[in-house]
């Protein structure tokens, strides 16, 4: 039979065997582990340069559309400018004469109008006459 002593190591012998035994196995998971990680981070970088070229090259059609855009965009300014300017030059030579025109057009017709004889008043109904006697 086992004595005491002898039990207690035969306890510790296999507690340390199956310790032993959980460590290799998260050992093993974890190399498993590392190993696909390593696949996955090799995949990523073979897709980075690809990505890169077709970013590069979206960022190069949008400084050409800003670039276009940025002509429209002038063009359009010197389009209001042209209307402005025609508006100054239509309202100086239209509008001065067509002010001086009205103004005598209407001292006219005031000197007209002052000419005329007053209409007449209305006549009064008799009924209206009546009651205002009251």
């Amino acid at each position: 039979m086992l004595t005491a002593g002898e039990l207690a190591g035969l306890i510790v012998a296999l507690f340390w065997a199956i310790l032993v035994s959980f460590l290799a196995f998260a050992l093993l998971r974890l190399a498993r582990l590392i190993g696909e990680t390593t696949e996955l981070v090799a995949d990523l970088g073979e897709q980075a340069g690809p990505l890169l070229d077709d970013m590069t090259q979206a960022v190069a059609r949008a400084n050409e559309q800003l670039g276009r855009t940025d002509v429209i965009t002038q063009q359009a300014a010197s389009v209001t400018q042209n209307v402005s300017a025609v508006t100054t030059v239509m309202t100086s030579v239209v509008g001065g004469p067509l002010v001086k025109a009205a103004a005598f057009s209407y001292g006219v017709r005031k000197a007209l109008g002052d000419r005329r004889p007053a209409p007449p008043a209305r006549p009064e109904l008799p009924a209206r006459a009546r009651r205002g006697r009251r």
